[in-house]
């Protein structure tokens, strides 16, 4: 009895100092929000004993010109801070002081030096840092073409560089274009035309050609012409350089046409012509290289094909060698995962599992079967091969728990074996070319991610990083992996965040954030803002069928509401709901459907499917296509599916809606026009409902969120004080009486 009044004593104590140190913390606020960091541009070099890569925090995007968007002047590198890591020591060399404008990062093949592109006011340099001398320096290139914003190839002996760069007179020819559809004074759409204006404009911008640069004297050489190039790759013993070039045909509104692509290759030190491997053609195909870039696989019709470089025979590996059935009437449909690193043999994929086989085509065989149920299977995605091809390693992610990691795959057992899975969350993952060495950036799930090194083992991980040590001060919210049904019976999942000052019993106001599916957690920006408002947050998931999306969210959102309310976590009068871009979307089509909701905001989501269509010029046929067989998946055009445009258009059900709603925007959202948000806005008020738009002048597709700074803390304060008005009518409605007498 003594024993157990003492453990009662220990665990109370150590309850109240666990309160105590949280209730010491301070809110995370807006203010903080913005200071949050990461790495992006994460680049290992080769051996595996570097890693650079670029930190900036939420103010980089401040300074962007969304009105600029597809000016061909008009460079927006985002600043950051640059920054080189010994994977080893930890230590950090800053080859720019503070603040710069990076991109274009690549190692030289002797890991010695680094290239990248900076920019300074309106151009792109190509600087080298030399690790061992800690200099850098710019390469001041002959002929000083314009450079474009693309990635850099070091050829293997380092003695080289090739990038992409303009011809002398593409601004000429580019920015009339621009100038003509922004400025006018009179601007003619012309039907008859193969491209859209706005597809003009972006196929002119896509035009570069390729140079070949000293990186010593920056002598360069011109050795492709202007063309639109893509997949740039040099063989390892950098005599060959193969790319592919894209030839636009005509603005089409059908997947995968208007277009024609070609692979070829030039003989480097030659004035021969470019040989070609895959010949002009409106069917894209996608080449799985071996790392000397000698040997390339490709699918077609569900069949791996391989050939040598140079030769023009292919062997077909997997034609009449497995089958879907026993009957042996329909061959597997396989696709490409990775050539070993012998390049003897290559991994395949199927519904049905990993298959191995040899590059000749002489074998194949499963040696990993997945599970019958997909519901049940692993996401597994290559990340390593072991340096004798017997192994190899996966990360690893559940799909009903959040069970993540690393796992390895026995070639010759035909076995996978478990490495390390636990709940944190792994991303990024990167290793090195050569070696065991890798990085990935490491989050227990609700703290902002930082890097660390680690091997193929796991075992250990080496902090790089250390981006936001004053968060640990901060209160930020908890999240939990919640199953519900939706009304159709599906099984759901959704990630619940809990108010930083939660206390078991007691109900709190919930806000709902909506898009499509929502798994995996980590530091999210928007959460933790509502939990520190002592909110709870819930990002849904939602099961879209094609040709009825709409039904998607009323059905799914309010079955994990109601889970809520009956565990006696949410108020049932302080619910509250929104989405951005195509969740605002989903918003206010949601709110035309059911009365559930206390407020709701739409933010930079269309409201109008219909007029959408001819909306976000800028970026082609996008709304159509995504109409028609993408994201808003309706189905069909709006000529044969009306009815169904009709249904997904949220504007034509304004006078259903009863919820309070506030519409944010940005005037320079060129993916989804404020203009469109706004015939909500209009209807609304037309039919005296509970409405207010508010449109950020200097704001993009985001709308305050997505602007300067004051425009990102005035969009938060008034996303906090609409949910604080409607979830507390009851005090504003006393305190308006209080204040009449």
């Amino acid at each position: 009895m003594r024993k157990l009044i003492s453990f009662t004593r220990l665990f109370l104590f150590i309850s109240f100092i666990s309160f105590k140190a949280h209730a010491q913390k301070e809110p995370f606020t807006v203010a903080d929000a913005i200071q949050v960091k990461s790495m992006g541009s994460q680049s290992l070099s080769d051996d595996g004993k570097y890693l650079a890569g670029i930190i900036s925090d939420g103010s980089a995007r401040f300074e962007t010109d969304h009105f600029r968007f597809q000016d061909p002047s008009y460079l927006n590198v985002l600043p950051g801070e640059f920054v080189i890591i010994q994977t080893e020591t930890g230590e950090q060399l800053r080859p720019n002081p503070g603040l710069s404008r990076v991109t274009s990062v690549s190692w030289s093949p002797t890991n010695k030096e680094i290239a990248f592109l900076e920019q300074q006011e309106d151009k792109l340099h190509l600087m080298i840092y030399d690790i061992g001398r800690k200099r850098k320096r710019e390469i001041k290139i002959s002929g000083s073409p314009l450079l474009a914003n693309e990635s850099l190839l070091w050829a293997p002996d380092g003695k080289f560089i090739y990038l992409k760069s303009r011809e002398a007179d593409w601004l000429e020819k580019a920015m009339p274009l621009y100038q003509e559809a922004t400025k006018g004074p009179i601007v003619v759409y012309d039907g008859s035309e193969p491209f859209l204006k706005w597809d003009k404009i972006r196929n002119t911008n896509a035009l570069t050609n390729i140079l070949k640069v000293n990186p010593v004297n920056g002598v360069s050489e011109k050795i492709l012409p202007e063309s639109n190039y893509s997949q740039l790759n040099i063989t390892e013993d950098g005599t060959k350089l193969i790319f592919t070039e894209n030839f636009p045909l005509k603005t089409s509104y059908v997947r995968d046409k208007g277009t024609a692509y070609q692979v070829a290759y030039i003989e480097l030190g030659t004035a021969d012509s470019a040989k070609v491997i895959y010949k002009r053609n409106e069917k894209r195909r996608n080449f799985n290289w071996s790392d000397s870039k000698t040997n390339y696989a490709w699918v077609d019709s569900g069949y791996v094909f391989v050939r040598k470089l140079g030769s023009n025979d292919s062997i077909n590996l997997t034609k009449g060698k497995a089958f879907e059935e026993e009957g042996k009437k329909k061959d597997v449909k396989f696709n490409v995962l990775s050539w070993s690193p012998d390049e003897k043999g290559l991994l395949l994929g199927s519904d049905k599992g990993f298959w191995w086989t040899d590059a000749q085509g002489e074998s194949l065989e499963l040696i990993y079967g997945f599970e019958e149920e997909k519901e049940n299977r692993p996401e597994l995605d290559l990340i390593k091969w072991s340096e004798d091809g017997r192994h190899i390693y996966f990360s690893y992610s559940a799909k009903k728990e959040w069970k993540r990691g690393f796992v390895k795959l026995d070639i010759n057992e035909k076995q996978i074996s478990e490495i390390l899975l636990d709940t944190k969350l792994y991303t990024g993952v990167q290793f090195a070319k050569n070696g065991e060495k890798g990085i990935l950036n490491l989050s227990d799930g609700d703290l902002p991610s930082d890097v660390v090194a680690v091997d193929l083992s796991f075992s250990s991980m080496q902090p790089l990083t250390d981006m936001n040590p004053w968060i640990k001060s901060k209160k930020l919210t908890r999240s939990e992996l919640i199953t519900y049904r939706n009304v159709d019976g599906k099984e759901m999942k959704g990630i619940l965040y809990y108010p930083v000052d939660y206390e078991e019993g007691k109900k709190y106001p919930l806000v709902c954030e909506i898009y499509e599916v929502f798994f995996n957690n980590g530091y999210n920006r928007n959460m933790n803002l509502f939990a520190n408002q002592n909110y709870f947050g819930l990002r849904p998931s939602v099961d879209l069928e094609m040709g009825y999306p709409g039904e998607a969210w009323v059905k799914g959102i309010t079955s994990a509401i109601n889970k809520l309310v009956d565990e006696g976590k949410v108020d049932n009068d302080k619910v509250g709901v929104q989405g951005g871009s195509y969740g605002g979307y989903a918003t206010s089509l949601l709110i035309t459907q059911t009365d559930r909701f206390t407020a709701a905001i739409n933010i930079s989501g269309k409201v109008n499917i219909i007029s959408f269509l001819g909306d976000s010029p800028k970026i082609g046929t996008r709304n159509y296509t995504a109409a028609e067989y993408g994201q808003d998946r309706i189905g069909g055009t709006l000529w044969d599916e009306p009815l169904k445009y009709f249904a997904t258009t949220a504007v034509l059900y304004a006078d259903r809606i009863k919820t309070p709603h506030l519409i944010l925007t940005g005037e320079g959202d060129w993916n989804v026009p404020g203009g469109n948000s706004r015939e909500l806005y209009y209807a609304m008020r037309r039919l005296g409902k509970d409405v207010t738009w508010v449109n950020y002048l200097n704001g993009g597709h985001g709308a305050g969120a997505a602007s300067n700074e004051s425009d990102f803390h005035d969009h938060w304060k008034r996303v906090f004080d609409f949910y604080e008005k409607h979830f507390n009518k009851e005090k504003e409605i006393k305190k308006d009486k209080d204040d009449e007498n």
